[in-house]
């Protein structure tokens, strides 16, 4: 690695104009880590000394600077050995955009032959009418980095020669450079101070990425247009070295054979396989289901135990793209103030995006021989005409990543199991539409006979009417609120737990296939944003110190001279502040206190919100009520209550939708106020959040029609008002379960349709669009340079890709429609299937064709969002006994039929639930101004209370009593049935499969198996290379095999096999070996015998 730049160019220059300040640092060894000593001491230089040339304005919020000296730069520039030859003023530089017919439709670099793994995207921002400051000159210095690949890229002579000035052709060919700008060369337009600033960051993080072990290349940064693209590639021993570090499961060698089952098991398991099997997706190349491959973490000690028959496919794509993504989180870049990782780069505008790439085109032309994983996906799975077929799972997680992979699968889970759900609804609700016509209490409230006139509706304008009226809503509410509607909230409950527990099971047996048993937790860098804050604390706190030691400073006599008493405490005060090591520099929860109060306030201000919008849509159902019964036409009076609750309704899901977008961003920046640390805490946290606004955003209608409406209207001579001219509404005649399942359906399907699927259907395209729009002119020149465009050009095209919340917010928010208020709408089940069978399909098209490719992350369950799920699980059991209590006539019949009913049965029931009013003790003005029903002298109303001829009139009765009390039993006993029941099968179904748990007991014996055959293999070619060297050295002392070699016990690694007891030992001690590592043999010895097993050869890396 070399630096060459203007020999006129002074070190002075070089730290004023900072255009050529550079590290280069050594080369790492393959164990070590990326950020070595000499990067520690030049960051701790850097930092201290303040070279900072330029307004880090961009960067960082308040930058600290110190002018260094002319002999603080020399020494630095001589203890990092920056050997700056003067005699070189150019070298070639490598344009990208040749000789790429060969780079395989632009997945590899211009040799065609090492893979693109990773892009990174920046914009240079050149503007013309901006100029220098008088007197900044910036440098044309170049930076030459050999590529240190196996296949150096090959440099046309000609052009090298022509470019390069200084460096002869066969040169230029044989070293293979992969060379970076560090300068303006060529160009005549200068930079902005900021941009060129950024470049100065990038140049110094590749060069650090470089250093890692990568390999770079990238397109001229003299492109006036469009975006440039550095492409990054890692070969097979930073691949080695990064799998090892991160711990990365690989298939080895040995495989065996599952257990099958027998006898009338396996007869039922082979007849469902073919009743599946038109059902599969047709993916290529699945693994045999009969046989596993053990998997063992990669060891670079241990290659001859894998199945290695190619280094360039054995790492797939996924696994290639998250090992970079590893290395470029964790990379040093110095000059952005000591920052850590890509993502705070990009955060701060030195990129504008990092991806890895798709492979290829999901498009399949013309006649291929074998498909891309994308193009199969595309094929068999993110297509609706897909939409019976089960998920391929496995190509999922081998393409996106455990983490994509995982919620697939529960999405899937989830979607199976809504079919029995939906079956059961659907018999519940044939049953009610059965029973309708022969349900006594529905003929009653039909009944013209029976004559019950009722008192107004609303003051005034109201008249009398008779509740024959309201049969329509009677039958309809009996298709929902009828006796198997218990049963089908029993069983809903029980299927909110073995939903739960079989999606255990499952994740369970998907960590077991895909090697996720046993994984640790990677270590996280901070983000970007706690960075920035602990750089302005650590800022103050050095100030603080700065003025502080200024104050405490000793008043120097007049001639300069220090006392030695003086002399003596500086140097004991130094010496204390040696010995106290430094505490980790962290925010604590002081620092935080400002966003905890300003998220406690914000979110009960988006509470207060959400409750004024219910309240304003309640006043607008009173009001319009009392306008339509006003109305002279007759037939809009009668349509009053299906009028106001369709338009109520569809208000309610319109504020729903938009406070939903809104409460979106609301969380995101109430996260970013906490500071958290890491991007497990940031998701977590926002997660909680954006779960509780949306929740009570979208229950909190549901809750009021639920528990709230109609209980405190008040009663006839005795109504609450609000705004003392508005009488509170009231429940429909036929209960107020018609209403919440008129509530729950129009917002469940609404939020479905529009929200989850036009939203998600139509707002991509449309930012598609007005992108494409934005950069119509930059991609039509672009096409004249690159015909056709390279695969990284298409992908950033694409919508970048933000993370899983959205996805399992909307089916969260569908789970508790179809768990929580189930009894109120048992066909829930139904449209939630329906909805996720397109959702699947729409979310899988959505990942293949229109988001970049996400970064492969390893997780082992779905995180946060089961402990949601169990919560609302819990909690559905509760609402659902309320609902059933409360909200339903279900305990009111029962509590007729068994202690008021003279014959047992439900015959006179709507007369028991109907009180009388006597109509003179109306208050003056609220009686009805024209009535056509005559002289009504008494009415009745929906209650228990006493008759107006009772000594205790109007007061709540004993049936009022008895009512309550069965209710509040029903809730109690139908809880701890459910929770009974519920922990019964959370008991009976075990989270591990018992054919995981053998499958474990298995492998971890074979590997067992494998390490002592190595061992043992090991100590047989100890052995022979002790004798061999005991016969080419006849006179030399050779330890006897008995004294010399460990034998078999307590401190022995080798089984009983390995070793022979000598008979000649004697009595003495035994002697203990000290451990040889087997490398130490290899660097010395000739290649094994060729009668030796083939797994004992070790390959070096």
């Amino acid at each position: 690695m070399a630096l060459r730049r203007s020999p006129s160019a002074t070190c002075a220059e070089s730290w004023t104009n900072g255009a050529s300040f550079m590290r280069v640092a050594t080369a790492l060894s393959e164990s070590s880590s990326i950020h070595s000593d000499a990067l520690f001491h030049l960051t701790r230089d850097v930092s201290g000394m303040g070279l900072d040339p330029m307004s880090y304005s961009l960067l960082e919020p308040t930058p600290f600077k110190e002018e260094p000296s002319a002999e603080e730069c020399e020494s630095l520039l001589q203890r990092n050995s920056m050997q700056i030859p003067p005699s070189d003023d150019k070298i070639p530089v490598r344009d990208s955009t040749i000789s790429q017919e060969g780079s395989k439709e632009g997945l590899c670099f211009s040799d065609g032959r090492r893979k693109v793994d990773y892009v990174l995207v920046f914009h240079p921002r050149r503007h013309s009418s901006v100029r220098s400051p008088p007197g900044t000159s910036i440098s044309l210095d170049r930076l030459s980095i050999v590529s240190n690949g196996n296949f150096p890229p090959a440099v046309d002579p000609d052009a090298a020669a022509e470019r390069g000035g200084g460096i002869p052709a066969g040169e230029a060919a044989n070293v293979g450079e992969v060379c970076m700008e560090l300068g303006d060369e060529g160009l005549n337009e200068p930079t902005e101070p900021a941009d060129h600033e950024m470049r100065l960051i990038r140049q110094e993080f590749e060069a650090n990425l470089l250093e890692a072990g990568l390999e770079i290349e990238r397109d001229k940064e003299c492109k006036t247009h469009g975006p440039s693209f550095t492409r990054l590639h890692a070969p097979w021993p930073v691949l080695c070295r990064e799998a090892e570090f991160l711990k990365i499961k690989v298939p080895t060698k040995t495989s065996y054979e599952l257990k099958e089952e027998k006898g009338f098991g396996s007869s039922m398991s082979t007849v469902w396989k073919k009743l599946k099997q038109p059902f599969q997706p047709k993916v290529p190349h699945q693994e045999h289901e009969r046989n596993k491959v053990l998997s063992h973490c990669f060891s670079r000690d241990k290659l001859h135990l894998y199945n290695i028959t190619s280094k360039d496919t054995f790492f797939d794509n996924a696994t290639r793209g998250r090992i970079v993504y590893e290395i470029l989180r964790r990379t040093v870049c110095v000059r952005s103030c000591q920052t850590i990782g890509i993502s705070t780069l990009i955060a701060k505008g030195v990129y504008d995006a990092a991806f890895p790439l798709h492979d290829g085109d999901y498009k399949v032309i013309g006649h291929v021989e074998e498909k891309t994983d994308r193009q199969v996906l595309h094929e068999e799975w993110a297509r609706y005409s897909a939409f019976y077929k089960y998920q391929p799972i496995d190509l999922v997680r081998k393409y996106f990543g455990e983490k994509i992979g995982l919620y697939f699968a529960w999405l899937g889970v989830y979607t199976q199991l809504l079919i029995p759900a939906s079956i059961v609804g659907i018999i519940v609700f044939g049953y009610g539409v059965a029973t309708v016509d022969t349900n006594i209490p529905s003929q009653e409230m039909c009944d013209e006979s029976l004559n019950f006139t009722m008192c107004p509706l609303c003051d005034g304008a109201c008249d009398f009417w008779h509740l024959s009226t309201a049969c329509g809503t009677a039958r309809a509410s009996h298709l929902f609120d009828n006796p198997a509607t218990v049963f089908f909230a029993i069983f809903m409950s029980l299927w909110a737990v073995l939903f739960l527990e079989h999606w255990k099971r499952r994740q369970i047996s998907l960590s077991f296939s895909w090697d996720l048993t046993g994984i640790e937790d990677d270590e996280e860098h901070p983000r970007p944003r706690y960075e920035t804050i602990l750089l302005q604390k650590r800022q103050r706190k050095q100030k603080h110190k700065k003025k502080k030691k200024k104050k405490n400073e000793p008043e120097k006599p007049e001639d300069g001279t220090v006392t030695g008493k003086d002399r003596w405490r500086q140097k004991l005060l130094s010496t204390m502040a040696a010995a106290i090591p430094a505490a980790i520099e962290k925010l604590t929860w002081k620092d935080r206190l400002p966003g905890y109060c300003i998220n406690v306030s914000s979110i009960l201000f988006m509470f207060g919100l959400t409750f004024s919008a219910v309240l304003g849509v309640i006043i607008y159902r009173i009001t319009v009520s009392a306008l339509m019964a006003m109305s002279p036409d007759p037939e809009t009076k009668s349509n009053v209550r299906v009028t106001v609750t369709a338009t109520a309704v569809i208000i309610n899901l319109v504020v729903i939708l938009i406070l939903d977008e809104i409460y979106g961003a609301v969380a995101l920046w109430l996260t970013e106020l906490e500071i958290p640390k890491t991007e497990t805490n940031f998701e977590e946290r926002l997660i909680l959040k954006a779960f509780l606004l949306k929740f009570v955003n979208a229950y909190a209608p549901i809750f009021y029609v639920a528990f709230f409406k109609g209980r405190f209207a008040g009663r006839p001579g005795n109504y609450v008002y609000v705004f003392n001219d508005y009488r509170m509404e009231e429940c429909a005649p036929g209960g107020c379960l018609i209403e919440l399942c008129i509530q729950l359906s129009i917002i469940m399907l609404g939020k479905q349709l529009i929200q989850n699927n036009i939203f998600e259907i139509g707002i991509p395209k449309l930012k598609k669009l007005v992108r494409a729009i934005k950069d119509k002119g930059s991609t039509e020149a672009e096409i004249e340079d690159e015909r056709p465009p390279k695969q990284w050009n298409l992908d950033y095209a694409l919508a970048p890709f933000e993370g899983l919340t959205p996805e399992y917010m909307e089916m969260i928010i569908q789970f508790g429609f179809v768990s929580l208020f189930v009894a109120s709408f048992p066909l829930a089940p139904l449209f939630a299937l329906l909805n996720n069978v397109i959702e699947i399909r729409l979310d899988a098209k959505k990942f293949v064709t229109e988001l970049r490719r996400p970064v492969a992350v390893r997780a082992k369950d779905i995180g946060i969002w089961y402990n949601i799920l169990s919560g609302m699980g819990k909690f559905s059991v509760i609402i659902n006994a309320f609902v059933i209590s409360f909200t339903s006539d279900f305990i009111p019949r029962l509590v007729y039929q068994y202690m008021f009913s003279q014959t047992g049965t439900m015959h006179g029931f709507i007369d028991h639930t109907l009180s009388y009013f006597n109509v003179s003790n109306l208050k003056a003005g609220t009686a009805p101004l024209n009535s056509d029903h005559g002289d009504i002298t008494v009415c009745r109303y929906k209650d228990y209370r006493e008759p107006p001829w009772s000594s205790d009139a109007y007061t709540f009765s004993k049936q009022y009593w008895c009512v309550l009390a069965a209710r509040l039993a029903f809730v109690i006993l139908f809880q701890n049935l459910v929770m009974f029941l519920s922990l019964v099968v959370a008991w009976v179904i075990p989270d591990i499969p018992k054919t995981i748990v053998e499958q474990l007991k298995r492998e971890k014996k074979l590997l067992v198996d494998v390490f002592l055959r190595e061992e043992k293999e090991k100590f047989q070619l100890i052995q022979s290379l002790f004798s061999k060297d005991a016969s080419k050295h006849p006179g030399s002392h050779v330890i006897p095999q008995s004294q010399g070699a460990p034998l078999p016990g307590r401190y022995s690694t080798l089984p009983p096999g390995a070793t022979q007891a000598g008979d000649g030992g004697g009595g003495g001690p035994r002697a203990r070996c000290r451990a040889a590592s087997f490398s130490q043999f290899t660097r010395k010895i000739p290649p094994s015998p060729k009668n030796e097993n083939e797994n004992a050869r070790h390959t070096a890396v």
